[in-house]
């Protein structure tokens, strides 16, 4: 079936990461999520239930599905027919919490089987460093996801470096946490998945 879709979406000075998958047979849906900076503003769910039950169903007419609703989004994106709804998500997430956590090399945080975090913690009332905050970093949907773990600096770094573990199929995503007494926060960088193995049929 359809691993799904990955894009990257400019719109004005803002960069926005559009995914799109298929979870698969025993799970009819088709997901979309809209991404910043490892947060979810807008995610779009699909079923596709009594789809997968008729006689047009087959793999090409899914991926049709997954890739239109994934245009649809891009396309809602640039129109600007999500803004209200992104704006309300980015207030949301002020609010949440008294700090912020960032993955400062996004784009390069995996390298030859290697993962090198650089994470910034701040405080959202003053955007000051936050020192002493617990960061914690693992694979989610790795066969082993423990989580490995460091704390921040009086500029509110921290790097964590861990082998990319054994990956399992289907989501995967990384995930960041850290806390301090005051509160915590959480991003997720969501990962291309691995191609979903079709349910076997049982024998007639």
């Amino acid at each position: 079936m359809s691993s799904g879709f990955n894009t990257d979406v400019r719109v004005g000075d803002q960069v926005f990461h559009v995914q799109t998958e298929d979870h698969g047979l025993t799970r009819p849906m088709i997901e979309t999520a809209v991404y910043q900076n490892g947060r979810v503003l807008h995610r779009r769910l699909s079923n596709y239930q009594d789809f997968s039950t008729s006689n047009a169903f087959n793999e090409h007419s899914l991926r049709e599905r997954v890739e239109a609703q994934h245009r649809a989004v891009i396309e809602n994106l640039r129109s600007g027919a999500l803004d209200a709804e992104i704006s309300a998500a980015v207030e949301r997430e002020s609010r949440s919490g008294v700090i912020q956590v960032q993955l400062l090399n996004p784009r390069s945080w995996l390298s030859a089987g290697n993962v090198s975090l650089d994470v910034e913690i701040r405080r959202r009332s003053d955007r000051q460093p936050e020192a002493g905050a617990q960061v914690e970093a693992a694979i989610e949907g790795a066969l082993q996801d423990a989580p490995h773990t460091g704390t921040s600096d009086h500029e509110g770094r921290v790097r964590i470096e861990f082998p990319l573990p054994q990956l399992g199929n289907g989501d995967l995503a990384l995930v960041i946490l850290a806390r301090t007494e005051s509160g915590r926060d959480e991003i997720r960088f969501a990962m291309r998945s691995r191609p979903k193995t079709p349910p076997t049929a049982s024998p007639q």
